[in-house]
């Protein structure tokens, strides 16, 4: 493999009923093991200490959908002998998920090095799609399609990842039993020989020094596989006691049409007849501890900034729902001190007239931390303007909660004021356009 750096995309098309598929990465010494937990990349633990393996999320377009991995071959570290590519299910198994294939992508042009396709997958919640390996000083790609029923958690702790799940109530623990292929067989290190104390002064040449060992990632605590969801019964979570207090926290909204005049929409906004034109707005309210308040929204292009105030920016406007990624907003926990409390929510801009027809997924994705979504699919009025969550900072803790609140403007008043006065920000308001 001549590239120097690779994307591996993992995808599969998207059908009512199917379960939702995260990859990962698992870089493993000759033995077959991680050296420790630090060396497992997925969507809990988003990017490896050496910088070699990324997770660089989901795309959706029109049915389908990709997650992707970035590995930059040139920064893996000498001690790694492969890097393992594994996909889970989440809330099914993988004979419910079709078209399920892992490809290898030239980093710098996007050519296509290697491809697998899977098709015959039936019980299975995880699978080893393949692997990059070194073999004579360059790297090379095999197909594997390995498959477990014991899910993400069995197929990581086979490699020596240790898991810190909850034990679920009332349940004796079952294993899973493996699913198709046996792992490939792992071998015991090489010992060294214990040596008798001379009898008389040695007369044989000195012993070389033992070579020091090769460095490993920072010791990190069990990995946490589980994903936040924010529902009616159970509406908040501490970040904070969910580790996710730094780094960037991302916010996407992503939506669908649900029901039209004419025929049925399909992902992220890609709609027909009348709603070829929606266009949601992905927007925040904040305010400071030093009592600074404002706006991030396209809206008058005010789509902040991530290193200053107000720590959060816009990725830009996804006016036609061509964006496969739909809309995002990053939030620098980073400066969580200075953050107060942060207002997310969404306006319907053009091409449709209420939250009604439509199905949106918000979903937090804090750098360190589990990823936090909810869905807005109960709008019984004709609202425009929904407030997505609050996220507050009371100094001691740092919390989500999910608001899912459909406001109905009254004539004449915009969704930004109509939401402003809703939440009390006290905010004066002028008209602005895109």
């Amino acid at each position: 493999m001549a590239a120097q750096a690779v994307r591996v995309e993992t995808g599969w098309r998207t059908a009512p009923g199917t379960p939702d598929v995260d990859a990962s990465a698992l870089l493993l010494l000759g033995s077959g093991k991680v050296r420790n937990d630090g060396d497992f990349v997925f969507y809990n633990q988003p990017s490896h200490s050496s910088g070699a393996v990324r997770h660089e999320g989901k795309r959706t377009v029109g049915g389908a959908t990709t997650d992707t991995l970035a590995v930059d071959l040139a920064r893996v570290e000498p001690a790694i002998d492969r890097v393992v590519l594994a996909a889970s299910a989440d809330g099914g198994t993988f004979g419910r998920v079709s078209g399920l294939y892992v490809r290898v992508l030239d980093a710098a042009n996007g050519a296509e090095l290697a491809r697998f396709d899977s098709s015959d997958a039936t019980v299975e919640t995880a699978f080893l799609l393949g692997e990059l390996y070194r073999r004579q000083g360059a790297w090379k790609f095999r197909a594997v399609g390995q498959g477990y029923g014991s899910g993400l958690e069995g197929l990581a702790t086979d490699f020596g990842i240790s898991v810190d799940e909850p034990q679920q109530p009332h349940a004796a623990p079952q294993p899973a039993p493996r699913v198709t292929t046996p792992p490939a067989p792992q071998y015991p290190q090489p010992q060294q020989p214990t040596l008798a104390a001379p009898m008389a002064p040695p007369m044989a040449p000195p012993v070389p020094p033992v070579p020091p060992a090769p460095p490993a990632p920072p010791v990190t605590q069990p990995v946490r596989l589980t994903k936040v969801t924010l529902t009616k019964e159970a509406p908040s979570v501490s970040l904070t006691k969910q580790g996710g207090t730094s780094g960037a926290m991302r916010v996407n909204l992503n939506w669908e049409v649900r029901k039209q005049f004419k025929g049925w929409g399909s992902k992220l906004g890609r709609a027909v007849a009348n709603h070829s034109d929606l266009d949601l707005d992905l927007c925040a309210l904040y305010e400071l501890t030093d009592g600074r308040k404002g706006v991030v929204q396209a809206l008058g292009n005010a789509f902040g900034a991530l290193h200053q105030p107000p720590f959060m920016q816009l990725d830009g406007d996804d006016r036609t729902g061509a964006v496969a990624t739909g809309e995002n907003l990053t939030i620098n926990l980073d400066h969580k001190a200075q953050l107060r409390r942060v207002l997310i929510f969404v306006t319907i801009y053009e091409g449709a007239r209420s939250f009604a027809d439509l199905h949106a997924t918000v979903t937090l994705q804090p750098q360190h931390g589990a990823p936090i979504d909810f869905s807005l699919d109960e709008c019984t009025v004709p609202s425009t303007v929904c407030a997505l969550a609050l996220i507050t900072n009371t100094g001691n803790d740092l919390t989500v909660q999910r608001e899912a609140r459909y406001l109905v403007p009254q004539r004449g008043v915009s969704p930004q004021r109509t939401i402003d006065h809703a939440y009390g920000w006290g905010m004066n308001w002028t008209p602005g356009r895109k």
